[in-house]
């Protein structure tokens, strides 16, 4: 983009004095990844994208369906139709909102396997995940290769953002040691969430993105920020490395045990009666030839991006890189068992 035009687009985002040209200039040459597009994660993406961040990867495991629409602000009714990926959908949309900046998206569940290559080369990670084991292993990638990244969460009215700055701040197992256990806290099913809430803690996160891009590190955040969207009233903790304790497993002990692939590879979905399964080791499926096993055993529906059939009152729905979402149960035992049955271990 020609100088003017660009000082045009982002002239108010330019007359913020921290901001000015000079930090303009390092936030179209930086690069972000965020992990998650559902609801903190397409608005962020819709942030940054717009912001000027030179280099955008938005990874995403789901598809777009029609209860994303009341809090995913980079989705359509067209895409419910076209059951696209989210990842997809939302480069699409932003590409077409700012064509001088490189948005990617990728269809894909950060697990162990592929996290280093999806996850490394870029200046800062960003949050928009639904679940624990994702973000401790993020946490052990931003440890291990030293990348910041910003831990952002919301239920209910409730949110939570903190930066983590390994080396210099409390990383996420400061804050907890180990991942809840399944069902032991609320969920986007039990609590619900309302939309607004979702747009403050972005807003909150893509603040502090735009601290780490633009060159102002001095202004981070080194607390933990939690919020009530309703009541209003925000609360800042701050977290000592180790979060108190005498040492912190990743930290001091630089232990990377979720890149070393002790979590588990079904995950329950937010705000979903659905489980993901992701066998390790999947190297991909031949969905045409998938869809000619199904046929006679089960309702099968194919598009270009995956393929869905209906089994036992349950909705499979594959993907080319050999992970399904099973719709219907919460349970990861039917769930594997359902992907063992008619995919395949």
């Amino acid at each position: 983009m020609p100088e003017n035009a660009a000082s045009e687009r982002y002239s108010r985002q330019i007359l913020v004095p921290a901001i000015g040209e000079e930090g303009q200039k390092r936030i179209s040459a930086s690069t972000a990844v965020v992990v998650g597009c559902g609801a903190l994660g397409s608005v962020t993406a819709s942030l940054l994208a717009r912001a000027g961040v030179g280099r955008l990867r938005i990874i995403d495991r789901d598809f777009v369906e029609t209860s994303n629409l009341q809090r995913q602000v980079l989705f359509d009714e067209e895409d419910v139709r076209e059951m696209k990926p989210k990842a997809l959908a939302a480069a699409e949309k932003l590409t077409r909102v700012n064509s001088d900046i490189v948005v990617e998206g990728v269809v894909s569940d950060v697990n162990p396997d592929n996290a280093v290559e999806l996850l490394s080369g870029f200046h800062l990670i960003l949050d928009g995940t639904d679940n624990f084991e994702t973000r401790f292993l993020i946490n052990d990638i931003s440890v291990r290769h030293d990348i910041p990244w910003i831990y952002a969460a919301c239920l209910g009215t409730y949110g939570l953002v903190m930066n983590i700055l390994p080396g210099e701040t409390a990383c996420l197992r400061c804050v907890m040691e180990s991942a809840p256990p399944p069902g032991s806290v609320p969920t986007c099913d039990t609590a619900g969430i309302l939309g607004p809430v979702v747009s403050i803690v972005s807003g909150l996160q893509s603040t502090e993105a735009l601290k780490h891009l633009s060159g102002n590190h001095e202004a981070l955040s080194r607390e933990l920020i939690s919020i009530d969207g309703w009541t209003q009233i925000m609360t800042r903790v701050e977290v000592p490395k180790g979060g108190g304790r005498r040492r912190c497993e990743t930290c001091d002990g630089l232990e990377f045990a979720w890149l070393s692939g002790r979590g588990s590879r079904s995950t329950t979905l937010c705000g979903r009666n659905a489980v993901q399964v992701a066998p390790a080791g999947a190297a991909g499926l031949d969905l045409d030839e998938l869809a000619s096993r199904l046929k006679g055993l089960a309702t099968v529906a194919r598009t270009k991006f995956l393929l869905r059939f209906e089994v036992e009152d349950l909705k499979v729905s594959v993907f080319p890189d050999g992970r399904a979402i099973v719709t219907g149960t919460k349970d990861p035992a039917t769930a594997r068992g359902i992907y063992a049955r008619y995919i395949g271990s």
